[in-house]
């Protein structure tokens, strides 16, 4: 009786566990879990059109053109001639058995991307021909398309999300687009757009027998959304052009608002170098490492150099606000600071003015190098000892955005360098002082910035005391964006009152001073010139090559439309080169043309090349720049 009761035990519970799995996997498990896991659905993606990118005038930057893929799922592929598969897809074997067991490895269910980017003719051809073999099809995506050959570094570029990002992200599939670089990696959440799904139904021998549950889990692709960029395309344009020949950068921002108007790398490439069969090809040239000219790399945001004699002013403002200098300190000028007993312990003076007294106004427009020595110097000696004097000096310089990334929306930069009384301290164990470090009075020595650092320092001085954060996105489908980051002004420890002097003197430099060759009628031009020094290793030997071109400014003198900065590698004197590029840009964008007596300086510059210059074999940069 026990055995018979114990046997209908078992079975009623056995029955019961049965009822209640069958439930769970049939009505529970059945609502929530996902159709696309089961091998009897055919998943199909609709990609989505990303968002189209404008200029700041509403001229197309970035469109789309129709791409086709060829697709393949694995376990429906059926035995077939594989040489002449190969030959219809003009690929060889190898490529063949790799691609297979890509795809086979990442899901033998789920399409993987084949072959990408089929030309429109290929296509066609393969349409008629691709039905004998089973398992691929052709899946139609849109691929970038850049209508202006320019602002390739800023614009970016798509590319096959990576494997790691596949494991790591489960929104991606094989073969999906997403962006790599500049605004297309930067704003991809916004471009993307979501990808649309339809499921399809197979019975047991494979074959699609319709929708899936007549298609209640199908979704349609929803377009990326169109965004607006702050630069001025002509303004970009016309850089290039100027930059033609040339590496450096140039960088140019609207002080009011922090808008980038220009963001210029030199040399640059054709964004649609990077779109199409050819892109594999094009991307290991552009990327190879032996090129100096480096076109992938982006000078405005990540080569690090001296700032020069702009730096200048910096130290001139800090001079003010702590009292060691005024508008009418007067310093003697000898041919330079002398700081030492030895021969060779001068900073050298080009401003040609010997032994009068020299005031802060003359300082900037002749560049003294004896005046912002001597300023400097007591900057440091007015605390207890050097260590705090420079902690000091270093915080009244970082407050101008140097030093660090700015947080401007691009996803690429270097910080660049102030150092402090702590760097010194561990350089030379304590045992330094100011003149130790004179160099930083005219913008070398251990400093290090970056062109758009420069630029946001000019943007600063324009508006008399603060600067906003630097950026490139202006609209998100016709609405301006309101992010806190972009429309907060940030303040430098300088009182603004301190400014006046420096613009005045600013503004002297292209009257009478070292840019006044490169002054525009009409236009109230205010800006600094500097020549950088430049050491390097040329075939093994240690040797000074031509010095680098710099120029900072802004315009008009009041009520600031632009600020700009201008570096061109080896490009010698700043007025000689820096100089003229700054005019032509700013007479571009305040005056929307060049006047016609001036087209020759513009002819000039674009086909001024130094290349020759950059032909001597260059190696391990011991000083200020870093490309």
């Amino acid at each position: 009786m026990k055995r018979n009761f114990l046997l209908y035990f078992i079975i009623t519970v056995a029955g019961l566990i049965l009822l209640v799995r069958l439930f769970q996997l049939q009505v529970i498990r059945g609502v929530e879990s996902d159709p696309t896991k089961t091998a009897a659905v055919k998943v199909m993606h609709e990609f989505p059109e990303r968002g189209y990118v404008y200029d700041r005038n509403g001229k197309l930057l970035v469109a789309n053109q129709l791409s086709y893929d060829v697709m393949v799922i694995p376990n429906e592929v059926e035995p077939l001639d594989t040489i002449e598969f190969c030959n219809l897809l003009k690929i060889d074997k190898t490529f063949f058995k790799k691609k297979y067991s890509t795809a086979k490895n990442y899901s033998p269910w789920l399409p993987s991307v084949f072959l990408k980017q089929l030309a429109k003719d290929d296509f066609a051809f393969l349409q008629e021909k691709l039905h004998k073999f089973k398992g691929f099809y052709i899946q139609k995506r849109s691929i970038r398309n850049y209508p202006i050959a320019s602002a390739a570094n800023v614009l970016g570029y798509i590319s096959e999300v990576k494997e790691a990002e596949l494991e790591k992200n489960k929104k991606y599939q094989q073969g999906e687009l997403t962006g790599t670089s500049g605004i297309e990696k930067s704003y991809d959440s916004i471009l993307r757009g979501v990808k649309g799904t339809k499921l399809l139904h197979r019975n047991r021998l494979n074959k699609i027998i319709g929708s899936f549950k007549e298609g209640i889990y199908d979704t349609l692709p929803i377009n990326g959304q169109d965004i607006t960029l702050t630069l001025d395309s002509e303004l970009q344009q016309l850089a290039e052009l100027l930059m033609s020949g040339k590496r450096g950068g140039i960088v140019a921002i609207e002080p009011s608002t922090g808008e980038i108007l220009a963001l210029v790398t030199a040399p640059n490439y054709d964004p649609n170098m990077m779109v199409g069969r050819q892109r594999a090809a094009n991307s290991v040239m552009l990327m190879d490492k032996d090129n100096l000219d480096k076109p992938m790399f982006d000078r405005g945001l990540q080569a690090t150099y001296s700032p020069g004699s702009p730096f200048k002013l910096v130290n001139a403002l800090i001079g003010l606000q702590e009292g060691v200098i005024n508008s009418q300190t007067s310093v003697s000028c000898f041919g330079g600071y002398r700081y030492g007993i030895r021969p060779n312990a001068i900073q050298k003076c080009h401003c040609d003015i010997f032994g009068s007294g020299i005031r802060l106004h003359t300082a900037i427009s002749k560049s003294c190098n004896s005046y912002f020595s001597n300023a400097y110097r007591k900057i440091i000696e007015k605390a207890e000892n050097a260590t705090i004097g420079m902690n000091n000096w270093s915080k009244h310089v970082k407050s101008f955005g140097l030093g660090n990334y700015l947080g401007y929306d691009l996803p690429s930069g270097q910080p660049g360098f102030i150092p402090d009384g702590n760097f010194y301290d561990n350089k030379y164990k304590f045992r330094w002082r100011a003149t130790t470090t004179i160099s930083n009075a005219i913008g070398q020595g251990e400093i290090s910035t970056t062109p758009i650092q420069l630029a946001n320092v000019t943007a600063a001085i324009a508006n008399k005391g603060y600067y906003y954060t630097p950026h490139i996105l202006k609209k998100v489908n016709g609405q301006n964006i309101t992010n806190p980051k972009f429309t907060t002004p940030k303040y430098t420890s300088i009182d603004q009152k301190h400014f006046a002097p420096i613009i005045e003197g600013m503004y002297e430099v292209f009257k009478t001073g070292t840019g006044r060759r490169s002054k525009v009628e009409g236009i109230e031009i205010v800006g600094k010139t500097g020549t950088v020094e430049n050491f390097a290793i040329v075939n093994g030997v240690s040797k000074q090559l031509e010095d680098h071109s710099i120029l900072i400014a802004f315009a008009p003198k009041d009520n600031p439309k632009i600020a700009i900065a201008v570096f061109v590698v080896n490009g010698g004197y700043g007025s000689a080169i820096a100089a003229p590029i700054t005019s032509l840009m700013i007479e571009k964008y305040l005056n929307k043309k060049i006047a016609k007596n001036r087209k020759w300086i513009e002819n000039n510059m674009i086909k001024l090349s130094l290349q020759d210059v950059y032909n001597e074999k260059i190696s391990l940069p011991k000083t200020e720049f870093k490309d």
